[in-house]
């Protein structure tokens, strides 16, 4: 069915009474539906095409499925990934045969979550996308890249929603109010509190002005100010799905900030996973990672103070526990950064990688027996601390044959700089050593 809920039955909730019917009632996503981008013109151009519509909930994804059916004078057929299955494809496609046969409509085939459907589920829309018999609309709220067979998006376009901004979900505020709630009048402190709670969606936005609207009925009242809406609304959390693109953007960023020493982007972001809901474990693992790959060396502190948050938290728990981590990232932000021993290992690994197994020096080889020893293992072995500077000059630790490397290279910040003056001057010792052999 193409037709919307009428907007007189008061049980339909309030998102679905204000439901955009036209495209200029869509409220967002500027970027395709303005005057000549992507989305705009195929609705102008007729030429009805599969997509796949990407982007956070509540941004009007499924609106824009619907649009689309009542544009093209297709008929329009929903599907939940969650809930579906083959079967559900199967009927799908037969009634879009039947109605290609009866009236030569075509048929829109919405699949909500797409993302949820196994490869041999997507996989069974293909012959009916290539033939034309279906065009399909996939909503997802994930990456497309990973989560939709490379089949599938070849014969999609594919088009990436963003939440609403503040303007913006005020002037769906604004239409609410107008047409749903005139009765009720919110000052500015409720306004912003309430815009701020649907953190860009849509769909958030009308449903806790639902709530306010019952609790406000049922208290007799008809100004909402900011308190009220703090005490009919439980704590609204800007959840994210814990394995979703959301997630991992909000970890990355949170990462990068510490890299890039700005301490207050970082607690910004660790506060935001918190927020939303993010396990405190998690982002301890974590912070002690960029510890160990950012700061490196450069200041072996930030390792010990991370491990020592993270063991904190372990103690303590929420919420006591998560000061210890902000601590950490604070002093992780403001840290001299290095990742020369993270270059260096992953360099190292690489080569050895790809390297044979090249026999240990004889001098370097263990000979806890006397055969051992007969056999040469670590004979003319040079005892460091024997010798001058506890350094044996010229002496060569790698394999016979090996190409000279030099993985580790410290960088001019924070103790590497007297790393790099040490092993600057250990080098000019091997120098010398082997002018004296020459």
């Amino acid at each position: 069915m193409n037709g919307l809920t009428p907007e007189n039955d008061s049980s339909t909730p309030l998102a679905e009474r204000l439901r955009p019917r036209t495209l200029t009632e869509v409220i967002g996503q500027t970027h395709l539906l303005a005057p000549g981008k992507p989305l705009a013109t195929a609705f102008q151009s007729g030429r009805l095409h599969s997509m796949i519509l990407w982007g956070p909930p509540g941004v009007g994804k499924t609106t824009l499925a619907r649009l689309m059916a009542d544009a093209f004078d297709a008929d329009f057929v929903a599907l939940s990934a969650v809930f579906s299955g083959v079967k559900d494809i199967r009927e799908a496609v037969s009634r879009a045969e039947a109605i290609r046969a009866l009236s030569g409509r075509r048929t829109i085939l919405f699949v909500d979550e797409v993302h949820r459907f196994n490869k041999a589920q997507q996989d069974s829309f293909l012959p009916y996308v290539e033939r034309g018999l279906l065009t399909l609309v996939g909503a997802t709220t994930e990456n497309p890249s990973f989560e939709v067979n490379s089949a599938l998006l070849s014969r999609a376009s594919v088009y990436v929603l963003q939440p609403l901004s503040a303007e913006e979900l005020g002037q769906l505020f604004e239409r609410a109010c107008l047409q749903e709630l005139s009765d009720l009048a919110f000052d500015d402190d409720a306004r912003v509190r309430l815009i701020g709670l649907a953190d860009g969606d849509a769909r958030r936005l009308l449903n806790v002005l639902e709530q306010i609207a019952t609790a406000a009925a049922s208290a007799g009242v008809t100004a909402i100010d900011g308190a009220f809406v703090d005490h009919t609304l439980a704590q609204s959390l800007r959840r994210f799905d814990k394995g979703g693109d959301a997630f991992y953007d909000q970890i990355s960023a949170l990462h990068k900030s510490v890299r890039g020493s700005s301490p207050d982007a970082a607690l910004y972001w660790f506060c935001r996973m918190l927020d939303g809901g993010a396990d405190p474990s998690y982002l301890a693992r974590r912070i002690v990672r960029m510890a160990w790959e950012d700061i490196g060396l450069a200041d072996p502190r930030a390792a010990r103070i991370a491990l020592d948050a993270a063991e904190t938290f372990e103690r303590l728990g929420s919420p006591e526990g998560e000061l210890a981590l902000a601590e950490a990232v604070l002093y992780l932000a403001t840290a001299a950064k290095s990742n020369a021993a993270y270059r260096a290992y992953n360099a190292a690994r690489s080569f050895i990688g790809s390297d044979g197994s090249r026999p240990v020096p004889p001098q370097l080889r263990n000979a806890p027996t006397r055969l051992m020893k007969t056999l040469g293992h670590g004979k003319d072995y040079r005892y460091a601390h024997d010798e001058p500077e506890a350094y044996a000059a010229g002496e060569a630790y790698f394999p016979e044959g090996m190409p000279p490397v030099e993985w580790y290279r410290p960088v001019d910040r924070g103790l590497e700089i007297r790393i790099g003056e040490k092993l600057a001057h250990l080098r000019e010792l091997d120098r010398r050593a082997r002018q004296k052999k020459d």
